[in-house]
C-alpha cells in the first residue's frame, strides 16, 4: 500500500511521545510488510470514524483496523457557533489527527474515491485498490456551493458569512453590522445540526441588544421549514425566544440566489397562500415578490448554512439511496444490500437530526453488529431509535437542550437531573455551562477514546 502525500510516502503510524506520526516509506519497509487488507476498515477521520474505531478496541485490541482520512487536523465542530459569536477561541476547536488516531490503528492518510462493495475493494486516490472484510462509511457531508446561485463567489466576504465554513468571519461581521437587516437562513438539503442556522441568530440578537442596536436592527431567520423545531416543547420555548427578541420569523422561505453586490437573497415562497398575505401586510424589511413564489430580501449581513450533500465518492456509488445518502438501515446501521458495510454520522440515510450526539448512539450499534457478524452471528442489535440531541444556545449564558427520537419525541437525559436540570427543554444557564466547558472536554477526553458518556 503506496500512499503518496508531497513527495514523501506515508503508508502507516509511528507512536513516539504520545503522538502519532506517519512512517516514510524506507521506515515503514524495515518494520511492516505492506498492506492492502485490513479485517475492518473505515472512512472517514471524523467524530463518526474515530469514535467507532477507538470503541471496536475497547472491545478487542487484536482487530486489524485501519481508517482512510486526507485530514491534517480534526475540529471539533459543534463549538463553532460559539466562535462565531465571539466567545470561543477557534484555535481550541482544532488538534492534529495524528494526536486523535486511536493507537493501533493503522491511519492511510489518503482520499476515498470509489466502492466495488461485491468485491469487497474500496479505491483510493493514491494508494490503489483496498480490501476489507468488514466496511464502516463514516465521511460525513459535504458543502456544495453550486446549489444557491452566487453563494460561492460571496460566502466568507463582506457581510456574508457561515459558522459552517469560517466562523472567525462570522463573528468580524457581526461586530461590524451597523443595523437594519441581519438574515439568518438555511437550505433545502439536509444540513449537519439542523438548529445552527438558528442558534447564531440568537447569539446575534442578543449582542445587537446588549450593543443598543435593538431599535435599528431586523433579526429575520427564514427557513424552508414549516416550524422553528419539530419536538413540541422546545419548539414553544423557541417561539418564545423568537418574540423576546423580536425576530422576524420566515417559514416557507427556500434560498436559491444571493446578489452580494445588491446585498439582497431570494427565496423561493414554497407556501403561497402562507407568505404573501404576510409580506403584503408587514414590508417593513423591504421584501418584493414577482408572482406567487419568488421573494426578494435585502440584507446588510446575511448567514446561512450552505447546501450539503454526501461526498460525491459516496454520492455516485451503488451504496446510496435514491437521494444520494448512504442507504443503510435505520435501527441496525447496516447496508439494505452489502451486509458486510455499515454506515453512521452525516452520511447516513437517517431520518433524524445529523449530530455529534447522534453518533455517540449510533457507534456502539455499529460496533457491536460488526463483532456480531465477525462471530458468524446476525448483526441483530436494531436498538438504534433515531437518538440526536441539539445544543440550542438562545443568549450569551442560557441554552435550551433539544433530545429527540425518530418520532420527534422529547427524549431527555435523566443524568441532567445530576445537574439540578430538571426540565431541559427550558433556557438554563448551566445547560450553557455545558455547552462551552463539558461537552468539548467530554469529546476530546472520552468520546473520542471510546468511553462511555
Amino acid at each position: 500500500m503506496l500512499i503518496i502525500i508531497q513527495k514523501e510516502m506515508v503508508c502507516n503510524l509511528s507512536y513516539c511521545n504520545g503522538v502519532f506520526k506517519p512512517l516514510l516509506l524506507g521506515d515503514f519497509l524495515k518494520h511492516n510488510d505492506m498492506k492492502t487488507h485490513y479485517q475492518i476498515l473505515i472512512i472517514g477521520g471524523g467524530t463518526g470514524g474515530i469514535m467507532t474505531a477507538a470503541q471496536f478496541l475497547k472491545k478487542d485490541k487484536t482487530l486489524d483496523i485501519a481508517i482512510i482520512e486526507p485530514s491534517d487536523t480534526h475540529y471539533y465542530q459543534p463549538a463553532w457557533t460559539l466562535v462565531g459569536a465571539g466567545t470561543y477561541d477557534f484555535e481550541k476547536t482544532a488538534r492534529p489527527m495524528a494526536s486523535v488516531i486511536p493507537k493501533g490503528v493503522t491511519w492511510i492518510k489518503d482520499y476515498a474515491t470509489g466502492f466495488t462493495p461485491e468485491n469487497n475493494i474500496v479505491s483510493t486516490k493514491a494508494g490503489g485498490d483496498i480490501s476489507y472484510d468488514y466496511l464502516v462509511v463514516a465521511p460525513g457531508l459535504v458543502m456544495d456551493l453550486s446549489l444557491i446561485e452566487g453563494l460561492k463567489e460571496g460566502l466568507d466576504k463582506g457581510v456574508v458569512c457561515s459558522n459552517y465554513t469560517d466562523p472567525d468571519h462570522t463573528w468580524e461581521v457581526i461586530k461590524n453590522f451597523k443595523g437594519v437587516n441581519a438574515v439568518f437562513t438555511q437550505p433545502t438539503t439536509p444540513i449537519k445540526c439542523g438548529g445552527a442556522p438558528q442558534k447564531i441568530a440568537y447569539l446575534a440578537a442578543d449582542y445587537f441588544r446588549k450593543q443598543g442596536m435593538a431599535n435599528s436592527t431586523n433579526v429575520i431567520f427564514a427557513t424552508p421549514g414549516s416550524v422553528i423545531f419539530g419536538v413540541k416543547p422546545i419548539r414553544e420555548t423557541l417561539m418564545k425566544v423568537i418574540h423576546r427578541y423580536g425576530i422576524h420569523f420566515k417559514p416557507f422561505y427556500a434560498p436559491f440566489k444571493i446578489d452580494t453586490d445588491k446585498q439582497i437573497v431570494y427565496f423561493k415562497n414554497t407556501a403561497p397562500e402562507e407568505n404573501q398575505c404576510i409580506i403584503m401586510e408587514d414590508n417593513s424589511l423591504g421584501e418584493s415578490m414577482t408572482g406567487d413564489t419568488i421573494i426578494e430580501m435585502p440584507f446588510d449581513m446575511l448567514h446561512l448554512a450552505p447546501p450539503q450533500t454526501a461526498p460525491k465518492f459516496v454520492k455516485e456509488s451503488v451504496l446510496v439511496n435514491e437521494a444520494g445518502w448512504l442507504d443503510v438501515d435505520h435501527n441496525s446501521l447496516q447496508h439494505k444490500s452489502f451486509k458486510n458495510v455499515f454506515g453512521l454520522g452525516d452520511v447516513a440515510a437517517l431520518p433524524t437530526a445529523k449530530t455529534g450526539a447522534a453518533i455517540r448512539k449510533q457507534a456502539p450499534i455499529v460496533v457491536d453488529n460488526v463483532l456480531k457478524l465477525i462471530q458468524n452471528k446476525e448483526a441483530s442489535n436494531v436498538s438504534y431509535n433515531g437518538y440526536s440531541s441539539c445544543p440550542l444556545v438562545t443568549a450569551y449564558g442560557k441554552m435550551v437542550l433539544g433530545e429527540f427520537d425518530y418520532e420527534s419525541n422529547f427524549t431527555p437525559d435523566p443524568e441532567l437531573k445530576k445537574m439540578l436540570i430538571f426540565d431541559s427543554s427550558k433556557e438554563h444557564w448551566r445547560l450553557w455551562i455545558l455547552k462551552k466547558y463539558m461537552l468539548p472536554y467530554l469529546y476530546w477526553n472520552k468520546m473520542l477514546k471510546g468511553k462511555n458518556v
